[in-house]
């Protein structure tokens, strides 16, 4: 049995439901017990079901593993979208892995994007105030 309190224009009701039976209910309001008659719910006709074909299996897509001596390439790439403030190197600058290559306006904060391996600046692919989408190559070190 459940039972339920309700204030109704300010005077109060306590409800306990009982059983029920197909469609009659046995309730009681206050102590005074009714049998209270639903409306049947309409018998609504089967839906079809309908056959999805499978989804394609999803291949992740790998990446190449970091050649472990120097001479390979590497961009070092956007972590998020946002608007290039700074370059702090030139094309030919020698950098430490760690070193502050870019700075990165994201979300209205300054993000220092850092080299990821040490080596020489190839190519540099930003200027300040551009736009950047997450994942760009901002400069290649080699």
């Amino acid at each position: 049995m459940k039972e339920y309190k309700y204030t109704i224009n300010g005077n109060l009701y306590k409800v306990c439901i009982g059983d029920i039976d197909d469609n009659v209910a046995h309730v009681e309001v206050n102590g005074t017990p009714y049998k209270v008659e639903m409306e049947k719910a309409p018998k609504s006709a089967p839906r079809p079901v309908v056959a999805r074909p499978a989804a394609a299996p999803v291949t992740p897509i790998s990446k190449p593993a970091p050649a472990a001596g120097g001479g390979s390439k590497s961009g070092v790439k956007s972590p998020l979208p946002g608007v290039i403030l700074e370059v702090k190197v030139k094309e030919g600058d020698v950098v430490k892995k760690g070193q502050t290559v870019i700075i990165l306006e994201a979300m209205k904060m300054e993000n220092n994007i850092n080299a990821d391996k040490d080596g020489t600046v190839t190519k540099i692919n930003v200027n300040k105030g551009d736009s950047v989408l997450e994942g760009t190559d901002l400069l290649i070190i080699e």
